[in-house]
């Protein structure tokens, strides 16, 4: 079996103004080594040029540590209160954290209309049709779906924990946005000119 060749030492240049040292003898071919040595593995480096910067490397590895983690998403709150917490309160307690236009609805209290549709919406597993557009949505009718009159027709609306607070109403939109085409011909003294196609 033929002997594992022993790997070459390096040596550093002598310092400035150090006189050199001279080369060893060769060891006699007669003499052989004990035990061999095994050979050892140089890291490989990219040339200094094509090596990012620190900087560069710590984004690196953040942006692969971000793409591994899912986004915990955040537990939903309302004015530091959690939906369950807001569930389990009283109505009285409740109405003191909305805002003033909501809390004053329920200070002068709902009318027979309004509270019916309410006891519906409580009872109710399917989506309920109404035109009561000014009823506060409160923490119980999270997850349960309503269809609000725009004027037109019903839209539906699924209530989500960020609703609370707001009106039904605000969520079904009584307007379209307006789109503008371009000014026919005739609407300005250029285009009385412009050749029709």
């Amino acid at each position: 079996m033929p002997e594992p060749k022993k790997p070459e030492e390096r040596k550093e240049p002598p310092a400035k103004g150090a006189p050199a040292e001279k080369a060893p003898a060769a060891a006699p071919a007669a003499a052989a080594p004990t035990a061999a040595a095994p050979p050892t593995k140089e890291r490989l480096k990219a040339p200094k040029h094509l090596r990012g910067s620190a900087k560069a490397a710590r984004r690196k590895a953040r942006k692969r540590k971000g793409a591994i983690q899912a986004r915990r998403k955040r537990e939903f709150t309302y004015r530091g209160y959690t939906l369950d917490e807001l569930r389990s309160m009283s109505l009285a307690e409740l109405v003191d954290l909305f805002p003033a236009r909501a809390r004053r609805s329920f200070q002068r209290g709902l009318n027979d209309e309004q509270q019916a549709f309410v006891d519906r919406l409580r009872a109710s597993t399917e989506p309920l049709k109404t035109h009561r557009r000014e009823i506060v949505i409160l923490p119980e009718f999270v997850g349960k779906s309503v269809l609000i009159h725009n004027g037109r027709a019903f839209s539906r609306l699924d209530i989500k924990p960020e609703m609370i607070g707001h009106y039904l109403g605000e969520f079904a939109m009584t307007r379209l946005p307006v789109k503008h085409s371009g000014p026919g011909v005739g609407a300005t003294r250029s285009s009385k000119f412009m050749p029709l196609k």
